[in-house]
């Protein structure tokens, strides 16, 4: 795959780099990671998308990957070498919209099917669940939520169509790959029931408000009084995990403190469940990263291939907690393949052959023949 940056975050930059990678020989299709930060507009790209004289697809994240560096400016374009099958599912959060229309031959056993979603919406687990009903896990999947630390919903998918919020963009290719995943937080409460929530807010824990009962947990381990107004700052360190059978517990960020002590999370946590506090380390989430690299390898379909490109989804939560050291975790990753990817809210994957999942606070690697 060939890769291409800019380090601008200019509109102009970005379509140079899309007209030259369409014109280079074997350059089937587009995938586009760029930063929020560039400030694009629909009224700016949506010219340039649907010129577009190969199929493009992608997002605009808190932050893009390019080898060991992570960017808040600038732009990715990655050329692929076989045409990607692009389905698009927009006015995600409405009930009525249906995520199964379109998705029939999208994907074929063997194959990659690259996933990105508004991280606003809210029917991220039924479109999580429709894939899965859809395709199992005959291909792999990579992929993760677009959007801005604002947390204010805005368009942030590129399309064919032009730059949309409020949907999911599906890329299926013919690309063999491998994907890891692992995050290195661990337990660190007893479980506490979900006794009510609304899709991705967590009402009551045990039959209390939910956030009574987290800073109870919460307050003792971070050795500092949690409230409303500051809880992210103390939160980013202590997410839930929900039990997942025969797996790793599969990481929730709670956001912010909702109406009547309800918490406000990334991604749908179901009502009945059982979550725990979890807590990490620098070194627990770096060597959970280096993981990724090796499970990525052991998962590869088939004979290894001669040349290779890495893809790396990380959730933009874990630079907030790692700082400084974040880059480690990309030394971490970097193997000598061209490395590219995003820094995500919430990542999108499967866990070898056993789950597919919307996680947070995730590291996920996918090597892809190419």
């Amino acid at each position: 795959m060939d890769i291409s940056l800019d380090r601008s975050g200019s509109v102009g930059a970005l379509a140079a780099l899309l007209e030259s990678m369409a014109e280079r020989p074997g350059v089937a299709g587009m995938m586009v990671l760029a930063c929020d930060g560039n400030g694009f507009t629909a009224d700016e790209l949506d010219p340039l998308l649907r010129a577009a004289t190969r199929p493009v697809f992608g997002g605009l994240f808190p932050q893009i990957i390019h080898g060991r560096e992570h960017l808040e400016r600038g732009s990715l374009v990655v050329g692929l070498p076989l045409p990607p099958r692009i389905c698009i599912v927009e006015n995600l959060s409405d009930p009525a919209t249906d995520i199964d229309a379109g998705l029939a031959g999208l994907a074929e056993p063997g194959s990659t099917l690259c996933v990105f979603v508004d991280g606003l919406s809210r029917r991220i687990g039924a479109t999580i669940t429709a894939l899965f009903e859809n395709f199992g896990l005959q291909p792999n999947y990579i992929g993760g939520g677009a959007g801005s630390l604002s947390f204010v919903q805005k368009p942030c998918l590129i399309t064919p169509r032009g730059l949309l919020k409020d949907a999911v963009v599906l890329a299926g290719t013919d690309l063999r790959s491998g994907v890891g995943v692992a995050h290195g937080w661990q337990v660190a409460s007893d479980a506490l029931k979900v006794t009510a929530a609304d899709r991705n807010t967590v009402l009551t824990l045990n039959g209390r408000p939910a956030f009574d009962v987290y800073r109870e947990r919460v307050e003792p381990m971070a050795g500092r009084q949690l409230d409303a107004e500051g809880f992210f700052s103390v939160a980013k360190g202590f997410p839930f995990g929900i039990r997942r059978l025969d797996s790793e517990v599969v990481v929730r960020d709670p956001l912010l403190v909702g109406e009547g002590g309800a918490l406000v999370c990334v991604g749908e946590v179901p009502e009945g469940a059982f979550l725990h506090v979890l807590r990490g380390a620098s070194h627990t989430l770096l060597d959970a990263a280096a993981q990724t690299v090796r499970k990525a390898d052991d998962a590869f379909d088939g004979e290894p291939p001669e040349q290779a490109t890495r893809m790396f989804i990380d959730c933009i939560s874990r630079v907030l907690f790692l700082g400084d050291d974040f880059v480690r975790e990309l030394e971490a990753v970097d193997r000598g393949e061209p490395l590219f990817g995003a820094l995500t809210l919430g990542e999108i994957a499967n866990s070898g052959r056993e789950f597919l999942e919307f996680y947070n606070k995730t590291s996920v690697m996918a090597l892809i023949e190419g």
